[in-house]
């Protein structure tokens, strides 16, 4: 049974409704709280309204809701729902229902209403005792019948691990992914080391496990939950950036979390580093490196950190060349070849970065909108194929993937494709096995994380060149790390920095304006027919304008396609004006519910074809070569009948969802500006609104407007602005890598 956060132990027994699922009208996925209309039998043909814990319930099934009828002031009579169960259903109709929801693979709405004619109210009991007499139906054959009597086993199993997760307060749908990991073992693993799902299952983390572990008896002061803690306390800071944190900031932040004495905080992690759960390593402190911190590490970022830092050093020290040929050239006659090929002068800067990338192992080459990187990243690709060199180019997103080989006329891949990730992460190319390359050049290097640099660092082969380019400026990686700056900070590792702006991206207000804002100063929106600023103050009235904007007001001055080509970048995802709430605005605006066409709801998202869609994890296991977190798609077919949602991905690639696996996909028209990061789009929009005021800082704006290729417009206020190009950002990032760099 499903409990709402906080109910009342001593709450009075409430009042039993038994109906069906009719439909979801909202459903909150951070709360549970959900408004629905469901058919009981003693209401006819009219729905009611019930709300309240409903996360996690499926359209169709029969539900046994615990609440108390009310009345709401405007919408009248309805059921507060406290607590549910899923009951099979026992009416014709009922079972029509549930089994055409999607939630049997292999039984769409069509073939449940064929079986149901057959068998009538025996249907559920043929499935479950006789599945070989569903041949009898037409168009039911003895595959399909398979198929669907598994689906019907591994439901049945699940409902079984569902009764005891729910009465431990566990929603359904997190009861299916506990189920998806441990099977049959889902319940002796809940009750013995309930810790394990924070690192095993994806979208638990500790706060839940902790929840769980309390249900089933975990003290609240037992070393393993502290230590599951400061793990959990790591695991966040990784997902802020950091490598490590100092050993007082860790367990300060772990005692706000699990609200025990620092003393057994402190006691635990001595503990923790004993048993190799965490690594304790003074590092030097600041720039000057004088002082040093206890710095803790979880496992993987340690070994990644010194592979990386060792890595580098040794291709930058190895004896072989593999672009040799470039130690004798004739630079001058080379720089005359080269604008023979492509009708342009290099400026000092970008001749001096081609010089580099050729002649030095590893280089860095940073600068940023309009000061010619892409051009020189050209000359650098056509002068070493001149030379018959093997050349890859990779970046870490498709979208960015695809502008490299745009630019460059050279094929270009993902990083994760270039390097075969499988699952679990390991690489099919690495020291062992390395690249077959002379020259490797990675594109938006902003964007890689310490895991992800290491893994493409170790699969170079010795003697190739290695060139990172990307705009150091730029928010940095998702992930944690901050292996750009880390480079540039490294006295030992060559690099240049492009300052020049070109004439021609000094009419552009797009390229203009970044630099301002990189600068501190306000952007100019008067002056460029690529640059606007449409004011208004209050986050629903900028949520409103930028729909509009998006739907209407570009595509009618522009003609630039408002669902592939305009994107909207928020600094924040909650609130009025943050990225989920613009979700669903302008997927009414643009993909609105059509009479036929088919939808799919999971939780509180509605897909319907045409959606732009994101990705949210890593998945090795799908598509040819896995998909990754900020892989970008438009969702092409939903097919009830096989529980099955299809994707249509920026790499042109075809990935198929089935129904219990959309907790991966979120709406993609409106996107976090973090989350934007190596890809660029013809037009962005971008919401202001004070209530994201901690958000508000210059790199987010700077990286925002820098992934706009021909049109910016910033909707909301310009205090929300101000502070924005004033604020500076967040401080360093907790990292090792510029110190293990310089070898010590």
């Amino acid at each position: 049974m499903t409990n709402p956060p906080g109910a009342a132990a001593d709450r009075p027994p409430g009042t039993v409704l038994e109906a069906v699922l009719e439909r979801i009208t909202y459903a909150n996925e951070e709360t549970g709280y959900t408004i629905a209309r469901v058919a009981a039998e003693r209401s006819g043909s009219e729905l009611l309204t019930v709300v309240g814990p409903l996360l996690g319930a499926q359209v169709g099934e029969s539900l046994r809701l615990t609440g108390r009828w009310g009345s709401h002031p405007r919408y009248g009579r309805q059921f507060e729902v406290w607590s549910y169960a899923t009951v099979l259903p026992a009416t014709v109709q009922g079972i029509r229902r549930y089994l055409g929801s999607g939630l049997i693979k292999g039984i769409g709405p069509k073939m449940a209403e064929r079986i149901v004619d057959h068998f009538g109210t025996d249907t559920l009991r043929v499935i479950e005792e006789e599945p070989e007499r569903l041949v009898e139906v037409p168009g039911l054959g003895p595959k399909r019948t398979r198929m669907i009597a598994a689906a019907w086993e591994e439901q049945k199993i699940i409902k079984e691990v569902m009764i005891f997760l729910q009465g431990v307060g566990v929603s359904t749908s997190i009861a299916v992914r506990i189920f998806k990991q441990y099977g049959e073992a889902s319940i002796g693993v809940v009750r013995k080391e309930p810790y394990r799902l924070a690192d095993d299952v994806w979208g638990i983390g500790f706060k839940t496990a902790d929840t769980i572990a309390q249900a089933v008896g975990i003290p609240h002061d037992s070393p393993e939950r502290v230590k599951a803690g400061l793990r959990y306390t790591l695991s966040e800071a990784a997902d802020d950036g950091h490598c490590y944190l100092p050993a007082p900031n860790l367990v300060a932040d772990a005692v706000k979390i699990l609200e025990v004495p620092a003393e057994l905080t402190a006691a635990c992690l001595e503990e923790l580093a004993a048993e190799e759960g965490v690594v304790r390593e003074d590092v030097p402190a600041g720039e000057s490196g004088d002082s040093t911190v206890p710095a803790i590490y979880l496992v993987p970022f340690h070994r990644a950190e010194l592979s990386l830092a060792g890595t580098l050093r040794g291709l930058l020290a190895s004896g072989r060349d593999r672009l040799g040929a470039f130690e004798a050239v004739d630079w001058p006659t080379a720089f005359d070849w080269l604008r023979g090929r492509t009708g342009a002068d290099l400026a000092p800067e970008q001749a001096q970065a081609v010089r580099l990338a050729l002649t030095e192992k590893v280089a860095v080459l940073t600068g940023g909108p309009g000061c010619g990187k892409s051009f020189t990243v050209r000359s650098i690709v056509t002068l070493a194929r001149a030379k018959r060199a093997k050349v890859i180019l990779a970046a870490p997103t498709g979208r960015a993937a695809k502008r490299l080989s745009e630019l460059t006329g050279h094929e270009a891949t993902t990083v994760h494709r270039l390097l075969q990730l499988r699952p679990g992460g390991d690489a099919s190319f690495d020291r062992d096995n390395p690249l077959d390359a002379d020259l490797v050049v990675v594109d938006e290097a902003s964007m890689l994380d310490l895991l992800l640099a290491n893994k493409l660092a170790k699969a170079v082969p010795p003697g190739a060149h290695l060139l990172f380019v990307g705009d150091v400026d730029q928010l940095p990686s998702v992930g944690a790390g901050e292996v750009l700056r880390d480079l540039l900070a490294a006295p030992d590792v060559p690099r240049v920095r492009l300052t020049q702006i070109f004439r021609q991206a000094q009419e552009s207000g797009v390229v203009v304006n970044a630099h301002r804002v990189n600068t501190g100063q306000q952007p100019l929106v008067r002056e460029f027919a690529d640059f606007f600023l449409f004011p208004c103050e209050e986050p629903e009235e900028i949520a409103a304008l930028t729909v509009d904007v998006v739907a209407r007001r570009i595509p009618a001055k522009f003609g630039i396609n408002p669902r592939r080509d305009v994107q909207v970048l928020a600094p924040m995802h909650r609130g009025a004006a943050g990225a989920g709430a613009l979700n669903t605005a302008l997927q009414e605006a643009l993909t609105p519910a059509r009479e036929g066409m088919p939808e799919r709801r999971y939780g509180g998202r509605v897909f319907r074809v045409g959606d732009k869609v994101t990705q949210l994890r890593n998945n090795y296991d799908k598509g040819a070569a896995g998909v990754f977190n900020g892989t970008v798609g438009v969702v092409t077919a939903i097919t009830p009948e096989e529980s099955r949602l299809t994707v249509r991905t920026d790499e042109d690639e075809d990935v198929d969802y089935s129904f219990d696996e959309l907790d991966e996909l979120a709406h993609a028209y409106a996107v976090s500006i973090h989350r934007s990061q190596g890809s660029e789009y013809p037009a962005v929009v971008i919401p202001l609104a004070t209530s994201a005021w901690t958000m508000l800082q210059r790199n987010l704006l700077y990286t925002a407007i820098t992934r706009a290729k021909k049109l910016v417009v910033i909707v909301g206020s310009r205090r929300a602005l101000g502070q924005a190009v004033r604020t500076r950002g967040a401080g360093r990032r907790h990292t090792g890598l510029t110190h293990r760099l310089r070898g010590q």
